[in-house]
């Protein structure tokens, strides 16, 4: 795992749980208003990376004072070895929550047919024919709408979240994504903090 950020508590990341907090390095969208520039990179990273091994020997005497880890990122799916790490962080005994933005639904496929994963959320950018512009890439949308599909039918708590960009998504769009949220499923909208935000244009924007 290629991991630059590790937060060692966070109470409100994870519902309902105490948990730690890694961020994976690399991402394959690059979306505007990403306020995590930093982790995009997957070759050259802004900061030294942090051996797995430290992260599971602190999870290990954390024991029974958190209860979880959230892996984020960046885009933790796009991490060879992240079946691996959830296996030896669950062995810990720790549940684990998966932030994805759902490119990858074959990683989501995986590591749910192992049990590894207690708490999904996946961030919806866009209406689908309109991904591109929110994600900064080019986008499967097919594999956001699967994604979609297999978190809802997982029988696991999950979350849909939109970042609110008011300047890149109109009303229409925030109703077409709601379209996009099976029945049963919570979707959120999260504002958008544009003081952070990776287009230096949209950085300009009050938040």
């Amino acid at each position: 795992m290629h991991i630059s950020g590790f937060n060692k508590l966070t109470l409100s990341d994870f519902p309902g749980r105490v948990a730690a907090m890694v961020f994976s390095q690399g991402c394959n969208f690059r979306c505007p208003f990403c306020h995590n520039g930093t982790l995009l990179a997957s070759a050259t990273p802004s900061s030294p990376l942090i051996p797995t091994s430290e992260i599971l020997t602190y999870l290990a005497k954390r024991a029974g004072k958190i209860s979880g880890l959230v892996i984020s990122g960046g885009e933790p799916t796009m991490q060879r070895e992240l079946s691996s790490f959830c296996r030896q962080v669950k062995k810990l005994g720790l549940a684990i929550k998966l932030d994805t933005n759902g490119s990858r639904p074959e990683v989501l496929s995986e590591l749910l047919n192992h049990h590894l994963l207690d708490f999904i959320a996946m961030d919806i950018k866009a209406p689908l024919s309109s991904y591109a512009k929110l994600a900064g890439r080019e986008v499967n949308s097919a594999a956001i709408a699967s994604s979609i599909k297999i978190i809802a039918e997982s029988g696991l708590n999950h979350l849909f979240r939109t970042t609110n960009v008011t300047p890149l998504l109109s009303s229409a769009d925030r109703q077409s994504i709601l379209s996009l949220v099976p029945f049963g499923s919570t979707h959120i909208f999260q504002p958008f903090i544009a003081s952070n935000a990776l287009d230096q244009q949209l950085a300009k924007v009050a938040a």
